[in-house]
Formats: C-alpha cells, sequence, structure tokens
C-alpha cells in the first residue's frame, strides 16, 4: 500500500515525468520475448518476420477416421493448412499480428470446449521477403495432440528472424478443434511432415508463381517436433515402428512406416524432438522394447537430434520414455536438453489468458515449476544453436552445445581479476552469471 501511495502521489506532484516514465516502459511483451535473464542466442534475430497461411492437399491419403472394422480403408484428399514464418523487410522485432486458436481437446468435449481465442505476434501478413537474401534454410514444426500450428509461436517467429523459413502444420483429426481418431495420428505424423517438406520445396523454388518463390533452400531441412510431433519427426527421420505396433492403425497401414519399408528424404538434416511420445514409459506400453520403437527402429535414426523433456514428464516420461529413446538412438549424433522438476510442457506457448479460469486448458501449456517465458527463452537459444550448426555450418555455435558439466547447477564459476574465466571455470556459454539454474545438457555420438 505504501508503493502504490507513493506512486500515485509522485504522479500527482510530477505529471510530465510520471507520463514520460509510463512512455519508456516496455511495451506489453508476446511469446517469445526475451526476459532480461534470456541466454545469448534467444534474441530475435536481424530480420522482421513476414507470415502467411498455405492451405495444402495431400491427393489419395487413407482416410482412417471413416475406416470400417473390415475391410479397405478409404481414401481421400488429405487437407491440411501450414502456417508460414520467413524473413521479411523492415527492422527486427517489427510488426503486429494476431494468431486465433481454440481451447479445448476436441469439438464433443463438454468439459472442455472450444473456445477461441488470440495470441499476440511481432510478425507482418503478407509482407514482401528480404531481398536478395535468399534461400533459407526449411524447418517444419509438428505440434501435440492436440495442439494447433499456434502453439509455438515464440519459436516459429524467432527462428524467421534469424535467417529460416518456418512452416507450422495443423495436422487433420489431431488439432484443438478438430481432435479425432487417434490412429490418424499414429499413421499421418510422418506422412504429413514429409508431403509438407515436398510442397515447400516445389512452392519455395524460384520461378515457381508462388509468393514463397526463391525463399525456400529445402535441401537443408529440420523437423521439429512436440509430443506426438516429436513422434513422428523420429519416424520421418528414420526411426522406424516396431513390428508389434501395426495392429493400432486399421488396414496394417502403419507397416509403411516400419523399419525398411520407407526411405528418409536426405533433404532432412536435423530434428528437435520436444518430449517425443511413443516411448515405453512408466508401467510399460505395448509394443517393441521401448515403446513403438525397438532396436532396428532406433538404429535408423541417423541425422542429428536434440531431445527436449522434463524429468518429471508424466505424458511421455523421462526415465523410461525418452531417455532410453536418447540412449539407444545409436546411429546419430544426439543431445538431451532436460529441465528438472517439469512435466510434459516443454514445448509451448504461455497459457493464454483466457485458459484461466479452466485447470485442464491452463495445464494443456503451463509447467508449475517453471515460469513459461524462460522457458521459451531457453529453448531458442539451444534451438538456435543446435540449427545453426547443423542446417548452416556455423561451427562456432557448437560451443553452446558442448558444455562443460552437463548439470547446470554444478558449474563453478572461476574468474580471474579482469573478469575472463580461468582454466577451471566450467560455465555455460552464452548463459549470464547465475542464470544457469535447473538444467541439464547431454551428449552422445554415433558408435
Amino acid at each position: 500500500m505504501k508503493r502504490l501511495a507513493l506512486s500515485l502521489s509522485l504522479a500527482l506532484l510530477f505529471p510530465a515525468a510520471h507520463a514520460q516514465l509510463a512512455s519508456s516502459a516496455p511495451s506489453q511483451s508476446v511469446p517469445g520475448d526475451a526476459r532480461p535473464d534470456a541466454p545469448e542466442l534467444s534474441a530475435r534475430g536481424p530480420y522482421a518476420v513476414g507470415v502467411r497461411t498455405l492451405t495444402l492437399t495431400n491427393p489419395g491419403q487413407l482416410d482412417i477416421v471413416k475406416a470400417p472394422k473390415e475391410g479397405d480403408v478409404p481414401r481421400y484428399d488429405r487437407p491440411l493448412t501450414v502456417e508460414v514464418w520467413y524473413p521479411a523487410q523492415g527492422d527486427s522485432g517489427s510488426g503486429t499480428t494476431t494468431y486465433t486458436d481454440f481451447l479445448g481437446s476436441g469439438p464433443n468435449d463438454p468439459k472442455r470446449p472450444n473456445t477461441p481465442f488470440t495470441i499476440p505476434g511481432r510478425a507482418t501478413r503478407d509482407a514482401p521477403p528480404v531481398a536478395g537474401k535468399a534461400p533459407y534454410p526449411l524447418v517444419i514444426v509438428s505440434h501435440g495432440y492436440p495442439g494447433s500450428r499456434y502453439l509455438m509461436t515464440y519459436l516459429t517467429e524467432n527462428l524467421a528472424s534469424k535467417g529460416y523459413v518456418v512452416a507450422a502444420i495443423d495436422h487433420t483429426d489431431s488439432t484443438h478443434a478438430d481432435k479425432a481418431a487417434f490412429a490418424s495420428t499414429l499413421l499421418n505424423r510422418a506422412i504429413d511432415d514429409n508431403f509438407v517438406l515436398g510442397e515447400m520445396a516445389r512452392l519455395g523454388t524460384a520461378g515457381s508463381g508462388s509468393p514463397l518463390s526463391g525463399l525456400v533452400n529445402a535441401d537443408d531441412t529440420a523437423l521439429v517436433g512436440y509430443s506426438m510431433g516429436g513422434y513422428g519427426a523420429l519416424n520421418a527421420a528414420g526411426a522406424g515402428y516396431a513390428p508389434e505396433m501395426l495392429s493400432l492403425v486399421p488396414g496394417g497401414a502403419l507397416k509403411a512406416r516400419q523399419t525398411g519399408n520407407f526411405k528418409v528424404d536426405p533433404r532432412i538434416k536435423a530434428v528437435v524432438a520436444f518430449a517425443p511420445w511413443g516411448g515405453k514409459g512408466i508401467g510399460g506400453n505395448p509394443g517393441g522394447k521401448y515403446g513403438f520403437w525397438d532396436e532396428a527402429g532406433l538404429a535408423g535414426l541417423k541425422v542429428p537430434t536434440m531431445f527436449v523433456v522434463g524429468d518429471r514428464d508424466d505424458v511421455s516420461y523421462y526415465e523410461g520414455g525418452v531417455k532410453p529413446l536418447f540412449e539407444n538412438a545409436v546411429n546419430a549424433e544426439r543431445y538431451m536438453l532436460v529441465y528438472q522438476n517439469a512435466a510434459h510442457n516443454a514445448a509451448p506457448n504461455p497459457p493464454p489468458a483466457v485458459s484461466i479460469n479452466s485447470f485442464d486448458d491452463y495445464m494443456h501449456y503451463a509447467e508449475p515449476a517453471w515460469d513459461m517465458g524462460r522457458l521459451n527463452n531457453i529453448n531458442q537459444h539451444f534451438v538456435t544453436a543446435f540449427l545453426d550448426w547443423k542446417l548452416k555450418g556455423k561451427a562456432e555455435d557448437a560451443a553452446y552445445l558442448n558444455v562443460p558439466t552437463p548439470k547446470s547447477n554444478d558449474i563453478k564459476v572461476s574468474l580471474n581479476a579482469d573478469g575472463t574465466p580461468k582454466a577451471d571455470d566450467t560455465s555455460w556459454k552464452g548463459f549470464k552469471a547465475r542464470t544457469a539454474r535447473g538444467i541439464e545438457l547431454y551428449k552422445m555420438m554415433p558408435k
């Protein structure tokens, strides 16, 4: 009360000064804005960001939602809505937009009805791209179940500002608004990723006639997936499903995604898997030794992969879940970023204000032990380091990932009088003093 009274008194005594202070205060933050304690690479890049919506159709796909109990699975032209962010003309951080999403868990859940809400962004709708700089590496983003293409705008805008074209998919039958048969998600995630990669390559080629013409270097593509999105990204990048899982999708359709039955698109150069679903988990899920995967399946993953997970994940799990996937993908260079005391929500935007009156909707986004803005900034930092290294060849960014000690709480700060680190200093590169806390980072190389 004393502070409030003092503030009011100052405003009355010095109205001009008070107005000047108010006008100089930071504008309202949006998902992805850097906090004062954000690590180095979380800052937005040099480009303004443009955004546009694509409506794509993948013809002749299996319609799992309408599959009969017996007989052939019908086919349909599968629609996909894709949001694309890209470097645009203008100053970094300029631009404003709003994205419309929905709360809820599908169209028929009375406890969690589909309620529209908006997410503020720092992008410009249909802005002209930066001239003379393209093409840019491609990042394909795949949401959880249910989710949406707007679930991680803090990351999609951030990467576009750093010189990437980012395509986030609304996976049909798997969004907040249209959640349907889970078997559709089991089959279609990797298929959708590959289809969007091909379409982005086609539309982004110089002379295509598309607004994306000349913007996209699909030869250097990363897949970023959260939960079911991580499950699909691992499969698209080579981790074939174990034979025990084939019965979960009608018509034996999942066999096409089994080890040895598909080829990995060579344009996929990296994967970031946030809390990927499908591991054995606590209590044991049916399937191979590692849930949806067995040794042969995990051995098929050969591209550099970053796993991100909370050590209290109660959906994909850490022990018995993501950690064994990380340890046993023996043919890939891989990293695992662990958030201590975090559960499953290591990837989304902060909870929208409209979710405050619904525990289930709020907890679809929130991490009780973490500030989501802080967690988002750390994700931006490490994903940037990883993709800049693997897609752009910035070898110097490896220093952000090859940390001196895997547990940040064990860091030893040892500095000379001039502030330079001594030989026994184990601080993590890119983190300000006293800010690397509660995270772990592990690395394993191909056998």
